[in-house]
C-alpha cells in the first residue's frame, strides 16, 4: 500500500514539474506564432471574394 502512495506522490510531482515547464515556455514566447501574421495579408483578398459570394442563395440538397 505504501508503494501506491509513493507512486501517486511522484506522479503529482512530475505533473507539477511539467506544468511549470509549460508555463515558463508560454511566458517566454515559445508558442508565439510569428509566421501567420506575416502571411495573413496575402489571404485578405481571398476572404473578401468569398464573403461577396456568400450573398448568393445556397442550393439545398435533398437526400
Amino acid at each position: 500500500m505504501s508503494v501506491i502512495y509513493l507512486l501517486i506522490s511522484v506522479s503529482i510531482f512530475v505533473a507539477i514539474c511539467f506544468f511549470i515547464a509549460f508555463v515558463v515556455a508560454v511566458k517566454s514566447g515559445q508558442y508565439d506564432d510569428d509566421y501567420t501574421p506575416s502571411v495573413r495579408i496575402l489571404f485578405d483578398d481571398e476572404t473578401k471574394i468569398n464573403s461577396q459570394n456568400n450573398n448568393s442563395p445556397i442550393e439545398e440538397k435533398q437526400v
